[in-house]
């Protein structure tokens, strides 16, 4: 799996959300954007691929703007890089198909691996073991990344 710029700006976005999570309030696209320093357009596309998996939920209007749809600890990270990313294995073995290198089991243990672990991550869980490990405030932790 190849993570690019997409998979983690809806990361971060979505830890930003989690951070500012209220189960009765939507944030707008703006106030995200600005906070992570994410052109809004661009922004705007990944919500709009996170709205359509039932990752985030969108209201109109004044109030309006973007909230989870569900609780940061029921939504893994694999979902909302996989929401984003257009997965391809096109031209590379990376554990799919035939590999002329012979390294095919390596490369589908790997992916298995990684898959895993990204299956197995929560927007919670990342948010909890970067407070933990790093004691940091939620604005440092959102600006880094």
């Amino acid at each position: 799996m190849n993570l690019t710029t997409k998979g983690k700006y809806a990361v971060l976005a979505l830890l930003d959300l989690t951070l500012n999570e209220s189960r009765f309030c939507y944030v707008s696209l703006s106030e995200v954007a600005k906070r992570q320093n994410i052109p809004a357009p661009y922004l705007e596309q990944l919500f709009r691929n996170l709205r359509k998996a039932g990752i985030l939920e969108a209201a109109r209007g004044p109030k309006g703007g973007f909230r989870l749809a569900r609780a940061s600890s029921d939504i893994n990270i694999a979902e909302v890089v996989f929401a984003v990313e257009k997965i391809t294995n096109e031209g590379t073995c990376e554990g799919k198909g035939e590999c002329e290198t012979g390294a095919h089991g390596l490369w589908t243990s790997l992916n298995e691996e990684v898959n895993n672990f990204l299956v197995n991550k929560s927007l919670n869980d990342v948010l909890k073991s970067q407070q933990f490990q790093n004691n940091l405030t939620k604005q440092a932790l959102i600006a880094t990344g």
